[in-house]
Parts: structure tokens; sequence; C-alpha cells
């Protein structure tokens, strides 16, 4: 780059104090678990219209293990989680909602 100019590329952030600061919200969807579970379920199900017979039945055997995301242990709901993310990243670009949703719904979950 010649001319000595600058440039900025990514998110500027200042923080001047405050409490209950939680970071950047960019837009990516709920913060609540009990909403991110159910959008989670919801891109699942959009996904699940669009894969094989056999990728059903493993996204049907995860959800009956995952049920409504209340009293599951924590490594239950991660393995079957884990299954759906699969399915999710090996059909391509159908399944990235599945696995942003996944994803945060474990952040939030604590997995």
């Amino acid at each position: 780059m010649s001319g000595g100019g600058s440039f900025h590329i990514g998110d500027s952030v200042t923080q001047t104090g405050g409490i209950g600061n939680t970071g950047i919200n960019k837009g990516q969807g709920a913060v609540d678990p009990q909403a991110a579970f159910r959008d989670m379920i919801q891109a699942i199900q959009v996904m699940r219209g669009q894969v094989s017979t056999e990728d059903q039945r493993v996204i049907d055997d995860s959800l009956r293990v995952v049920g409504s995301g209340a009293n599951v242990e924590p490594g239950t709901l991660r393995r079957a989680l884990g299954a759906i993310a699969g399915v999710a990243t090996v059909v391509g670009e159908v399944g990235v909602p599945v696995v942003e949703a996944v994803r945060r719904v474990l952040a939030l979950f604590g997995g």
C-alpha cells in the first residue's frame, strides 16, 4: 500500500465501564438459552426435510435424546447435538444454520 494511508478491518469496540457487559451482540440470534434451543430445533427441522433418509434417522434419534433440553445430562446432550452437527457439516450449505445454532446452544448450556 502506498501513500502512507491506514485502514481498519474488523470490529472496533470501546467500553467505558458499566455493569453486566456481556460482549458484542452481532445479531446472531437468541441469547436466552430456551429461545436459542427453540431456534436450533427449528433449523434442524428445516434441514431434516432436505437430507437423505439415513441422515433423517440420525437426526430423529438424536432429537429423541435431546427432547426439550430439560433434564438431559450434559454429556448426553453434547453427544446428540454432535451427531446432528455432524450431519449438518456433511450436507454442506443447507447445514450451516444448524451448525451455528448447535454451537450457540452448547455455549449457552455450558457445553
